[in-house]
């Protein structure tokens, strides 16, 4: 062999090297599930919560992610603002943040819930983790006045944190006999398909606004 094909494919074999290194070394985007019940897959089996059916719907369209789930059935905004710290670990690149309907449905106030998540935003974004806020809507039989006070709370936050907002995260679900259990509450395995399927445009513009890391 020449000494010009011997230099030419020694550096064929260096760039592979060189790209194979860089593909192992690249870590995937890392997103948390932050939320309650309706994060952590209440009633469902394995892999049909709505983390790992979102993980596996991002991968489906070429995302290299993970999707972690810090779901705590029953949680409220004051258990979540609790816990924040150490259920979302440092590395974080994307936290979708889903609390408030047990708020709701315990008839807590409004302005209670709606500074447990200012506070929990301002935590995240100290940390510079990008944040989606999926947001809640209160029963019609609480009144007009809670109602409105509560749907309010989401996209006043998201306008004052300049976070994006997924304005109902049971869009779709909620009264859909066919896509919920049987306590009419929480989504089946076909309503997380569906809940997935609708907020998935949503994170992956999320995931496109984080900054690349150097």
């Amino acid at each position: 062999m020449s000494f010009k094909r011997l230099m030419a494919a020694g550096l064929i074999l260096f760039l592979a090297i060189c790209g194979a290194i860089s593909s192992a070394g690249a870590e995937p985007f890392k997103i948390v599930g932050f939320g309650d019940s309706l994060m952590a897959g209440f009633g469902l089996g394995p892999d049909e919560g709505f983390t790992d059916k979102l993980q596996a719907a991002l991968r489906a369209k070429g995302h290299d992610v993970t999707v972690a789930n810090a779901g705590v059935s029953g949680d409220t905004t004051s258990g979540g603002l609790s816990r924040l710290d150490w259920s979302v670990p440092d590395g974080t690149q994307l936290v979708i943040l889903e609390l408030g309907a047990n708020d709701m449905l315990r008839g807590i106030a409004p302005g209670i819930t709606k500074k447990n998540l200012d506070d929990m935003l301002a935590k995240l974004r100290e940390r510079k983790i990008a944040v989606l806020l999926a947001g809640m809507r209160a029963a019609p039989n609480l009144g007009a006045d809670y109602q409105n006070a509560f749907d309010a709370i989401y996209p006043d936050l998201a306008s004052k944190y300049g976070v994006a907002l997924y304005p109902f995260f049971l869009d779709g679900v909620a009264g859909q006999a066919g896509l919920q259990l049987e306590d009419g509450l929480h989504p089946s395995a076909r309503g997380v398909d569906r809940m997935v399927e609708r907020i998935l445009p949503a994170v992956e513009k999320a995931i496109a606004a984080v900054p690349k890391r150097s």
